[in-house]
Parts: C-alpha cells; sequence; structure tokens
C-alpha cells in the first residue's frame, strides 16, 4: 500500500488522522487534518482527540508496536482493524471489528463510500490547533546544552522532504516521534517494537546505500551509539555520504530518566565519553561539535555540504524530559502513566 492510497482515503473522508511512531510519514504530517502522533501510550495531548472519538479506524497497525493508545474493558471508542492479517489480540487492543486483507483495496473502497457522507467534526479541528501549539512549544529555545524540542526543529529545518533520518534507541526517539513532522514515508526510521541500541548508524549507512542522491542523516544517543561506533570505518570505507548526529548527555539518558521518575537512585547510567570528533578522524571521518544552539543548522548544512561520513557532537539537556513528559502531562491528566 502506498502513501497516496492512505492519504486519498483522508482527503475523501476529511476524517482527522494520527499516526503511530512507525507509521509516520503514511499520510502527510502537513494535512489540515494531522492530530499528531501516539508517542506515549496515553496521557499525551494527542490523546485528547482519541478519547474524544467515538470510532477509530486503525490501518496496518502492527501490534508488535508500544500501543499507541489503551483500549479498556468496557467504554470508550469503537476500533475497527484494518490489516493485512488479524491483529493479535491484547488487554490493551481487541478490536470490535476487523477487515482482513489488501489494505490498498479496503480504504480506497472504504473511501468511496464514505466521500461526502461525513460531517466535519469542527471541534476536533480546533482541539488540534491546541495540541498541535502544545507540542511546539518551546521549539526555537536558545539555551545550551540543546533542548531535544530544538534539536528536532534543527534537524526539521536542514532536512528536505525526502531527506531520511534513522534513529537509534533512546530518550530523543519520543522527542522525535512527537515533534517530527514527516511528509513522505519511510523518511523518519525508527525502531517502537524491540527498540536495539545501537541501530541508528546501521541502519543510516544502508539507507544511504539504497540513496546516494538524498540527504541521510543518523541520531544517535551516545550509548547507542558507543555500542555500534566502529562502523564508522564501514561506512568511511564504503565512501558514503552520511551525518551522524550524537545527542551527547553522557549517560543512558531514558534508563536514568525512568529510574528518576520511579524514584530509584541515580546508579550506573553515566559514564564518560571519549572525544567524538576526534574519534571521528581517528576513522578517517570528519567530526565537529556544536557549542551554541545558533550553530546546530549552520553545522548540519556545513556537514551536509562536505560530503562523506561527518560526526557532529551535540550536547543535550534532557531536563525537558521530566518538565514535559512528567510534570507538565501529569498535571493535564492525573496519574498517567509512561509506558
Amino acid at each position: 500500500m502506498c502513501i497516496r492510497d492512505r492519504s486519498d482515503f483522508v482527503a475523501r473522508t476529511r476524517l482527522p488522522f494520527f499516526n503511530t511512531q512507525m507509521g509516520k510519514g503514511a499520510v502527510t504530517g502537513g494535512s489540515n487534518l494531522y492530530m499528531g502522533t501516539a508517542a506515549l501510550s496515553e496521557g499525551d495531548y494527542v490523546h485528547e482527540a482519541i478519547e474524544r472519538a467515538d470510532l477509530i479506524v486503525a490501518i496496518g497497525h502492527d501490534t508488535v508496536e508500544k500501543p499507541p493508545f489503551l483500549m479498556k474493558s468496557a467504554g470508550g471508542p469503537k476500533v475497527v482493524h484494518i490489516g493485512y492479517q488479524s491483529a493479535t489480540v491484547e488487554q490493551v487492543y481487541h478490536p470490535d471489528i476487523e477487515v482482513i486483507g489488501d489494505i490498498a483495496a479496503t480504504v480506497t473502497a472504504l473511501g468511496e463510500r464514505l466521500e461526502g457522507r461525513l460531517p466535519p467534526d469542527d471541534g476536533m479541528l480546533d482541539l488540534r490547533k491546541t495540541i498541535l501549539a502544545r507540542i511546539n512549544d518551546r521549539a526555537e529555545e536558545d539555551r545550551f546544552p540543546i533542548t531535544p524540542q530544538r534539536i528536532v526543529h534543527d534537524v526539521r529545518a536542514v532536512m528536505p522532504e525526502d531527506g531520511i533520518v534513522c534513529l537509534d534507541n533512546g530518550m530523543y526517539k519520543i522527542w522525535f516521534a512527537r515533534n517530527y513532522r514527516t511528509h513522505v514515508a519511510n523518511t523518519l526510521l525508527l525502531d517502537n517494537a524491540l527498540a536495539t541500541m545501537g541501530a541508528g548508524l546501521p541502519s543510516a549507512m544502508m539507507a544511504a546505500m539504497l540513496h546516494p542522491g538524498r540527504r541521510v542523516m543518523a541520531v544517535c544517543g551516545d550509548g547507542g551509539f558507543m555500542m555500534n561506533s566502529q562502523e564508522l570505518e564501514t561506512a568511511v570505507r564504503l565512501r558514503l555520504n552520511l551525518v551522524v548526529v550524537i545527542l551527547n548527555d553522557s549517560a543512558y539518558g531514558m534508563i536514568r530518566w525512568k529510574q528518576a521518575i520511579d524514584g530509584f537512585p541515580d546508579f550506573g547510567m553515566s559514564f564518560g565519553n571519549p572525544d567524538f570528533v576526534r574519534y571521528a578522524e581517528a576513522y578517517g571521518a570528519k567530526g565537529s561539535r556544536v557549542g551554541a544552539a545558533q550553530d546546530l543548522v549552520p553545522t548540519l548544512e556545513a556537514a551536509f555540504a562536505g560530503g562523506g561520513v561527518h560526526l557532529v557532537d551535540v550536547p543535550i539537556d534532557y531536563s525537558e524530559n521530566t518538565r514535559v513528559l512528567v510534570d507538565e502531562l501529569r498535571n493535564r491528566v492525573p496519574d498517567i502513566e509512561l509506558t
């Protein structure tokens, strides 16, 4: 099923939509019906739209992903599952109806039958403006080390619509899922299932081999990068054009954050790093270090312009994890569970 089928379905039905992390780009995020991405399983702003709905049509959802929303045993919106195979029924995902078969043919036929028959939901579209405004808050903040919101904003600014960003696994994946607007399928590659650390650089290398005419960027945490950093040699040897962004907090940031919010001692998650610029140069790659928020875009642009393999070391301020994903969301919805 291509992006055109799903985009055509949305255009015909005028149904507001959200996507899962792995579904980003399946319908353009530039649509005025886009409500956001389910980066968390519950309690985020996009879940206000999910809770307001009386019906959710889940197109191609694979339950290997972290749940985009949690179905209750009773109440809540009805769910129609459209897929190549039956849904794996779980406590949090048990569709009321399933349509199994060719997804493209199904959504085309459904779009034809529903076109012009569904009244617009002005309340949902008003809610969209509020959701996206909250998500985009502080996206251009200048403080240093750089906030996750600013990093996502600036990466989006340097990547064309068909540019490919390959994420490793770490805290930044939630921020990219929430904040990075995609317009073309398979331009934000991430793992929302097993979430293997160290996957970002190799996946970006393959993307660069398959699409040599596009900009390709690997975004890695320092912990995940060091699990497969020796592949810089392979990338240099293959003469790939590739920018590798290291989000440097000298820690396994997501695990450290979860320790904190669950009340555990801050133990065993911090470490020292090599000088990443010299480390890249030792493999024959180029290296740069960002020293201020306003330097990120020009540094990334210069890295792409220079060609070859270029590593960019970016210090990141993860204090926003608690401010936004814990305090702000808990004040909006009491006692949410971050799963």
